[in-house]
């Protein structure tokens, strides 16, 4: 019963000063609520299992190459790897891309999954309808069967309990359909048609690295044992091998897949929710403000109640319960605003953030809401009341209530409060100006092309090392490109492996060699990789003539590609600017010839004949990787993505491209992008972290202001009487506007003192996503020190002119 009475007496208190708690739960709404949403995230993406049976079982494997990072699986590491292993119960590899599929309702641009026959045994995932892939279906001549996702099953084929009926044709293939899978299960993300790996032969190369592999711990093992065995086989690999260069091997890892997956946003991450919790601590310091102030004022309450035998425990009872209710209502109210900020932040993310599906407010971010606001609660209540009955409450009660009691020590913890509420807004500042220099470092980058004005169609043509389909291949192209310039306002057109900023370019090793050394047989380059002085590393890409054109990619030197170089002449390539230095720094490049029949199986020789501009193809912050361009109306197999520079609007634009498209090639379903959104898009972690941390940063400065603006109206309403003395004997109007800014300014500046030494600090954690500037950039942590000082003499300012027309006699009149 006591505590009923707890709660409704606290209920009449809040109610009683209505202002004051709406403010109170608003601020601590604010907090607790985008507190709450940053953590959705987190859990959504780091934290929650994985949707397998113990998927904290299943382990990514990786080779480790001669840089110290992870790359993707050689077919002969893998085989070695499953089959020598003593850690793991099962092993499977995959690969993920997007391609063509036709034979459902209409064509499609759908995700393809090469799997081998474990695949789905390690996950411990079976299709909800229909089989897993057996042995028969699992080896080079066999007949080529699928299996499709749930939203394909119901989208494409209607939902069809007779899957016999449809027959998919993937780049060159037509697949039966054998399964349809859970309706939760993407895996690897986006994918929606999972086929066999092992139809097609193995690659024996050890430095050819294509596929994924995952695997399960047997049980007892733990994951330093799956490593250790992971490793040794690796390290047997790299003694045993004949194809030494930098493309083997140097070791292997397996982790847990889920941080294998999560691994690149692990640290932006939390340092966004350590940014929020930061807000979460100024809202709490300027609701503790608050409560100190009403504490102040029910000083002879206190002091009445403590005189009728209520205890110092009885009255911090009370102080909790109060702050109990108070962040009850916050906490509601904070649930309500993380629900409409989980959907923004899902908005907002970008778009290469990892288990984007897994963010909600499911129970675990209930539970956390509820557990920071009971943390609040607690530590608010607790504080108030040490401060509100830590003695003189007799003194106020023989006082006659003037409501003095303890204010000169309330004051000084209140600016206490705000110190600590301005050295953490700064240290938020700091964070949000580094980033905004790092982002308009970013921008002022040339990125060696235009991205005004051109629309991309990716179309996913199916490839094929055939020489018939290779021609085919290149005449649809020719014929679409012919079509396209008629288009009115189309200006040029081409057609790449892939655009810059988007998916990035496989990379390999390049031979130099003559036409009288050319061998018959990929498998025959070995012998040269082991001569350094004619290799060479670049990324290939195959473009058009066109292309180039398009992105505003300059010549440097020689010639781009032209009429000259068709399919049956002589094969030639462009290099970037970046692979001539490195690799010719003393030479001309032109002529040279080479060979790059690794990356595509075309065994043909390349003779240079051009020198092109570099590109940033990873990223505006990253250097220009040396690249090699073969002509994709020579080299089709890889060119994929159409680009089209026009001056009309690209609706109209794409329009046309579709239309011309289903005449050409009726069973390519293509996808429409502008390069604008592409360039984007490839800024879009970076605007995350600047948008959510300037938010909160910008959230903590007006409640700082509002902290020291309280605590200064606070101040000067308990010195009136001061005031009106000091008039009365002759201080002038500016003496006292001075003194009471010069008090404000103080606390000010050693909150600034405090948040530069913290930020110093603090900033460090951030330097992995800051790009041409500093941690301790001396402009930036400069100009928050006078933001703050600047907007904080602002805040006193008002209340010091209140304090300059305080009314002598009336100050006076109850002295």
């Amino acid at each position: 019963m006591d505590y009923i009475r707890d709660f409704r007496y606290a209920g009449r208190v809040l109610l009683k000063n209505l202002g004051a708690t709406s403010i109170m739960v608003f601020t601590l709404a604010l907090a607790i609520g985008a507190t709450t949403a940053i953590f959705s995230v987190v859990y959504g993406v780091l934290l929650r299992p994985l949707p397998y049976p113990h998927s904290d079982r299943i382990m990514a494997i990786w080779e480790v190459n001669n840089r110290g990072t992870y790359s993707r699986l050689a077919d002969p590491n893998f085989d070695d790897f499953r089959d020598q292993n003593h850690t793991l119960q099962s092993m499977a590899k995959y690969e993920a891309y997007i391609t063509a599929v036709a034979g459902a309702s209409e064509p499609t641009r759908t995700g393809i999954a090469l799997v081998t026959k474990d695949f789905f045994n390690v996950l411990r995932v079976s299709p909800a309808m229909g089989r897993d892939f057996s042995s028969d279906d699992a080896h080079t001549g066999a007949a080529p069967v699928s299996i499709v996702s749930y939203g394909y099953w119901r989208q494409y084929l209607g939902s069809a309990r007779d899957l016999s009926q449809f027959k998919l044709r993937i780049e060159g293939r037509v697949y039966s359909i054998v399964g349809v899978m859970p309706s939760a299960f993407q895996f690897p993300e986006a994918t929606d048609v999972w086929v066999p790996a092992e139809l097609d032969a193995e690659n024996k190369s050890r430095t050819s690295h294509n596929f994924y592999g995952i695997g399960r711990l047997r049980d007892g093992v733990t994951v330093p044992q799956a490593n250790v065995d992971i490793s040794n086989i690796a390290r047997n690999i790299v003694s045993a091998s004949t194809e030494k260069n930098n493309y083997l091997l140097k070791d292997a890892a397996a982790l847990p897949l889920q941080a294998s997956l999560t691994g690149t946003v692990n640290s932006p991450l939390y340092i966004l929710l350590g940014a929020v919790f930061f807000l979460l601590l100024v809202a709490c310091a300027n609701v503790a403000n608050l409560l100190l102030s009403q504490a102040a004022a029910r000083g002879r309450e206190l002091a009445v109640r403590n005189a009728l035998g209520a205890g110092r425990g009885r009255l911090i009872r009370q102080f909790i319960t109060e702050s109990c209710l108070l962040a009850l209502m916050s906490c509601v109210a904070g649930i309500l605003v993380a629900l409409w900020g989980v959907s923004g932040l899902i908005a907002l993310a970008p778009t290469n953030l990892p288990r984007l599906e897994s963010i909600s407010m499911s129970w675990p971010v209930l539970a956390f809401a509820a557990g920071v606001s009971l943390l609040v609660a607690v530590g608010l209540g607790i504080f108030t009341a040490v401060r509100a009955t830590g003695g003189g409450l007799r003194e106020s009660l023989l006082e006659g209530g003037r409501g003095q009691a303890g204010s000169q020590s309330s004051q000084r913890v209140g600016r206490v409060i705000v110190v600590a509420q301005l050295a953490i807004t700064l240290v938020l500042l700091v964070g949000a100006g580094l980033l905004g220099r790092s982002l308009l470092r970013v921008l002022s980058v040339d990125p060696g092309f235009r991205t005004d004005n051109i629309v991309t169609m990716d179309i996913s043509v199916p490839s094929s090392d055939d020489p018939t389909a290779k021609a085919h291949l290149s005449q649809l192209y020719t014929s679409l490109f012919d079509r396209l310039h008629a288009v009115p306002g189309v200006q040029e057109t081409g057609v790449a492996s892939d655009v810059p900023l988007d998916e990035g370019l496989p990379d390999g090793m390049f031979v130099l060699m003559s036409q009288q050394e050319l061998p018959k047989k990929v498998e025959d380059f070995s012998k040269y990789w082991g001569m350094k002085e004619r290799q060479g590393e670049a990324d290939f890409c195959s473009a058009s003539p066109g292309y180039f054109q398009a992105l505003g990619i300059p010549l440097v030197r020689g010639r781009m590609f032209d009429d000259r170089d068709g399919f049956n002449s002589p094969q030639v390539a462009l290099i970037s600017q970046s692979l001539a230095t490195s690799r010719w720094p003393n030479q001309d490049p032109l002529g040279q010839t080479v060979e790059f029949g690794n990356m595509d199986g075309d065994l043909h020789l390349l003779t240079i004949v051009g020198v092109v501009g570099d590109t940033r193809e990873y990223g505006l912050e990253k250097p220009p990787v040396p690249t090699l361009y073969v002509n994709a109306l020579q080299r089709p197999r890889f060119a994929s993505t159409v680009v089209i520079r026009a001056t009309s609007d690209s609706r109209s634009v794409t329009t046309a491209a579709r239309s011309i498209l289903r005449d050409v090639a009726p069973d390519v379903a293509p996808r429409f992008r502008t390069f604008s959104s592409i360039y984007s898009a490839s800024l879009g972690s970076r605007n995350f972290n600047l948008t959510l941390v300037g938010v909160f940063a910008g959230t903590a400065l007006l409640l700082a202001v509002a902290g020291i603006y309280g605590v200064m109206a606070y101040s000067v309403t308990q010195r009136t009487r001061e005031f009106g003395v000091r008039i009365a004997l002759g201080a002038s109007s500016g003496n006292v506007l001075g003194m009471v800014l010069s008090q404000g300014l103080r606390t000010a500046l050693i909150g600034v003192v405090i948040g530069v030494a913290g930020a110093l600090v603090l900033t460090r954690t951030i330097q992995s996503l800051l790009f041409g500037v500093t941690s301790t950039d001396p402009v930036t942590f400069s100009g928050v020190a006078l933001l703050l000082v600047g907007v904080a003499a602002l805040a006193c300012y008002i209340p010091a002119r209140r304090a300059t027309r305080v009314d002598p006699m009336e100050a006076l009149r109850h002295e």
